[in-house]
């Protein structure tokens, strides 16, 4: 991989990781579309590099929201912030059970052309779909100001637990993460106002913790058998950084308007596009 392709990568990765587009899905087709010729296993850690860097663009953007949630868990401050941390980590259990005795298997779907992809994204475009189509009881309160819809209820254990299996499903290329988490969180009752920021901070710890496990692989192995070069690796993180950060804030605000049905109508173009080429 050169340093411009990974540049390219990182741009899409950033824009993706936050629109519900699949970012893995969008990789995987920027790979085939530049002739990018990667392993299973170098694709996937490559994809998690750029994860990373998304990650911490969360951070960065949502830091206000973010450093109270930290102060409250390591403080043991009982309180909402503490709650909603452990709602988080609640919403990590099905993926953490999938990277640790499935990993195998995710790792078969990256770098294995474009079928699975469009499938995915056709089933992106089907939930994104719902969330457009869905209305809430006459009963919920609803309320538009300023053009946001303001509705449902706020995030139970048992509401995390749920999204986080969605979450779990998500790591195929082409089934957009986040759009699959705010999908499901709108579709069981949650508060659109509260699902964008909840579905980005869920997604720290186990891209932290993975990238802290491939990390250890990288070092621990000989430079002979280094997989990737340094360079392309922090083209592509900077790329996605700052890109990243731009479409975070955009996503937030697409999300409480409830205009996600574009987005359905564009994954399932693409994913007949991937399904008729392949």
């Amino acid at each position: 991989m050169d340093t411009i392709n990974a540049l390219i990568m990182g741009i899409i990765q950033g824009l993706s990781e936050y629109l519900p587009i699949s970012s893995s899905g969008h990789l995987e087709i920027c790979r085939q579309i530049l002739g990018m010729d990667l392993p299973g296993d170098e694709a996937l850690q490559f994809s998690i590099l750029l994860h990373v860097a998304t990650v911490l663009s969360t951070i960065v953007v949502l830091w206000k929201e973010f450093m109270p949630l930290c102060k409250a868990f390591f403080t043991f401050r009982k309180g909402p912030e503490f709650n909603y941390v452990i709602k988080i980590l609640i919403s990590c259990i099905p993926v953490a059970i999938v990277g640790i005795c499935f990993k195998d298997l995710v790792e078969h779907f990256f770098g294995n052309g474009l079928f699975t992809v469009g499938i995915c994204l056709c089933v992106t475009a089907v939930l994104l779909s719902f969330t457009y189509f869905y209305r809430t009881d006459p009963r919920t309160a609803v309320c538009k100001h300023n053009g946001t819809i303001s509705q449902g209820r706020d995030i139970t254990y048992i509401d995390a637990f749920v999204i986080g299996i969605a979450q779990a499903i998500a790591v195929l290329p082409g089934l957009s993460r986040s759009g699959s988490t705010i999908a499901t969180g709108i579709l069981i009752g949650d508060k659109r106002s509260e699902m964008a920021k909840f579905s980005f901070f869920m997604v720290i710890i186990p891209i932290l913790g993975e990238a802290l496990l491939d990390a250890k692989k990288i070092f621990e192995a000989p430079a002979a058998d280094a997989s990737m070069e340094w360079m392309p690796m922090l083209a592509g993180f900077l790329a996605a950084f700052v890109v990243g950060c731009a479409a975070c804030r955009w996503m937030i605000n697409i999300v409480k308007k409830g205009k996600l049905v574009w987005f359905a109508v564009y994954c399932l173009i693409v994913g007949i596009i991937c399904m008729i080429f392949q």
